[in-house]
């Protein structure tokens, strides 16, 4: 009779033990792919975005090269400046490179371990 009970216990145990796995495996799928959803929309979101102000960038940036050469009677004296001023402002943006690295780690961190 005891026998009987404590092998019904063990098959009890055994049964939540094998739900309790499924369901962290079910879990854990669901929130990787809420994870993996969230990073493509993001990045669709930026792709889209970031095309269309490298388009409206790269257009400004001819005008102005054109506006300036023509005030200096030199197209290529405009297109230098305006070269020079992307240079300079690649060159901050690496220089402050490890101010921009933390609260995008931050904003990703916070992204990426967010609850369900």
């Amino acid at each position: 009779m005891a026998f009987e009970d404590i092998k019904e216990q063990i098959a009890e145990a055994e049964d939540s033990a094998k739900s309790y796995v499924s369901k962290s495996i079910d879990f854990y799928r669901l929130k990787s792919f809420k994870s993996m959803m969230q990073g493509i929309t993001v990045g669709a979101k930026a792709i889209l975005i970031g095309s269309m102000v490298a388009m409206a960038l790269l257009f400004l940036s001819i005008s102005a090269a054109f506006w300036i050469g023509e005030s200096l009677e030199s197209n290529a004296a405009g297109f230098l400046s305006v070269g020079s001023f992307y240079v300079l402002i690649g060159i901050l943006i690496y220089a402050f490179r490890q101010r921009l690295e933390k609260p995008l780690l931050e904003k990703f961190s916070k992204f990426y371990f967010d609850e369900l």
